[in-house]
């Protein structure tokens, strides 16, 4: 991972008010050919990706990004799917931004609440979960979307390995793009506050190990993508219960499952 020591990082004057946003897409895909594999399917989404673990997931990128979590709402859905909110804030509050903030504060009235006073600089985390087993009843899968806007000094790329620990992806799609400018010493405007060539220089070598990956990197507009594809997998992953993987029907499953995969990765239409 490519990181910006101490002695690299930019002079600026007033505070940092770049904004990154980091979109981070994955999908956990299996084979249910029976309605009970279905109803298994069903159970298996709400408990492993219920409300409450993905706002645990969601707090945990906070941690890592050294961000205050200012505010959570999450929310469970009948009969499947849950979403998260996270309002979070810079946490490195003895820097340029922060004292520059307290100052302006304490000079106005209106604002010398801190709750109100820490909203100047607010962040957020979101998330959604999206079940999908109607792919003629027998390929099933789950998207989860997750999206953290950062203002300051605080990057989201810091916490991808985190959330590839957290989930089964066997798709993944990752969009960054930073936003506004701010300005160094002398005054000139500033775009992006840390190197980034491509987004696999923030994943660790042994998880890209596992997964295809291709890379859109358009510098001069500040935006990057990849899309990743797992390619070591168990096959028996992908069965809700013990399969024959040598049951030629088993295999037409699990490569109905990986043909849907390389159509999710490629954005290829359904036959």
């Amino acid at each position: 991972m490519k990181k910006v020591s101490s002695d690299d990082k930019l002079r600026l004057v007033g505070f940092n008010n770049l904004t990154k946003a980091l979109s981070f897409n994955l999908y956990d895909f299996c084979t249910a050919s029976t309605s009970k594999e279905r109803e298994s399917y069903i159970k298996y989404i709400n408990e492993k990706y219920n409300a409450a673990k993905i706002t645990k997931v969601l707090t945990g990128v906070c941690d890592i990004i050294e961000a205050k979590v200012l505010n959570v709402s999450d929310q469970d859905y009948d009969p499947w799917g849950a979403s998260s909110l996270v309002l979070m804030s810079d946490l490195k509050g003895e820097d340029s931004t922060s004292k520059m903030m307290s100052s302006l504060i304490e000079g106005a009235a209106e604002l010398k609440n801190s709750s109100r006073a820490m909203h100047l600089d607010k962040s957020h985390i979101c998330a959604h979960t999206y079940p999908d087993f109607l792919h003629n009843g027998s390929i099933c899968s789950v998207r989860v979307d997750i999206d953290i806007a950062t203002c300051g000094e605080i990057s989201p790329l810091n916490a991808l390995n985190f959330m590839f620990d957290q989930f089964e992806s066997d798709v993944v799609v990752i969009d960054y793009v930073v936003r506004g400018f701010t300005r160094d010493e002398s005054g000139k405007r500033i775009y992006i506050d840390h190197p980034l060539q491509s987004i696999q220089d923030y994943i660790r070598p042994d998880i890209l190990n596992d997964y295809y990956c291709l890379d859109l990197s358009l510098q001069r507009d500040l935006i990057w993508q990849t899309k990743m594809l797992r390619t070591k997998i168990n096959e028996q992953d992908y069965f809700l219960g013990d399969a024959d993987l040598k049951d030629p029907e088993i295999r037409s499953r699990l490569d109905d499952v990986k043909r849907e995969m390389r159509g999710v990765l490629h954005m290829f239409p359904e036959n």
